[in-house]
């Protein structure tokens, strides 16, 4: 099964989970947000995916949800952290926001990103100091970079720009064909002194790092009753979107 990421914002909505593991064993936790995936669908979610991080212990899963209004997402962010019990035992949520596409590109004409289990997505953020708060610039920042180097990074299929909704924040997400290409491109390439010239002066936080996917939603994943209470919560959640 393939999971997508739309480059624009017209048809779905995007959120993006980061956890740090607590925990030894990294792969309960991936079992655990399989089950998570799975809850999700019921209430909305069109496609999801968990990524692992390659060289450190981060978690991202990723979730594109049927469009629907800034208060509906605000209910479904804490609806879904309220499903994230068995979770909490396990990791720390450092990160979870609705995030929108405003451009993207594929090397085969695609309107989306497409990844499959087992590919490599890396990801690069740029978060605004609290002080210097001017997202105009940096999206428009992002889209200049992105327009002026994606053709030009060898070995990387689709890459989207993704706008945090409720954050100082960018996100580019990129598919690569191979981790070794993509280490291929990291090492001819200097992103952090290339890219801060277009922010004319703006004081950033960036951050890299490199995944696998380890699921996409429609793998097989065993269904046991991880949440016991997961028909109430979905009923509230239903319910509160009518009123």
């Amino acid at each position: 099964m393939a999971c997508f990421v739309p480059f624009n914002n017209r048809n779905l909505d995007i959120s993006l989970l980061v956890f740090r593991p607590t925990v030894v064993f990294v792969d309960d936790l991936v079992g655990a947000l399989k089950q998570f995936s799975l809850c999700t669908e019921n209430l909305g979610c069109v496609h999801s995916a968990i990524f692992r991080s390659i060289h450190g212990s981060m978690i991202v899963w990723y979730g594109a949800w049927m469009k629907r209004s800034n208060e509906n997402k605000q209910l479904l962010n804490a609806t879904m952290i309220s499903m994230l019990t068995n979770v909490s035992s396990m990791a720390i949520l450092i990160h979870s926001s609705f995030f929108e596409a405003y451009a993207g590109e594929a090397r085969n004409g695609s309107p989306a990103a497409k990844f499959f289990n087992g590919d490599i997505i890396s990801l690069c953020s740029a978060t605004l100091s609290a002080d210097n708060l001017n997202e105009h610039t940096v999206s428009y920042g992002c889209l200049a970079i992105f327009k002026d180097r994606f053709l030009k990074m060898e070995g990387a299929t689709a890459g989207v720009c993704l706008k945090s909704q409720t954050l100082p924040k960018i996100v580019g997400l990129f598919v690569w064909k191979t981790l070794h290409l993509y280490y291929s491109y990291i090492l001819k390439s200097d992103d952090r002194h290339a890219i801060l010239p277009y922010f004319d002066g703006l004081r950033l936080d960036i951050k890299y790092d490199v995944f696998r996917v380890v699921y996409v939603s429609g793998d097989n994943a065993v269904n046991i009753q991880f949440y016991p209470h997961r028909k109430i919560m979905e009923n509230e959640f239903e319910n509160s979107t009518m009123k």
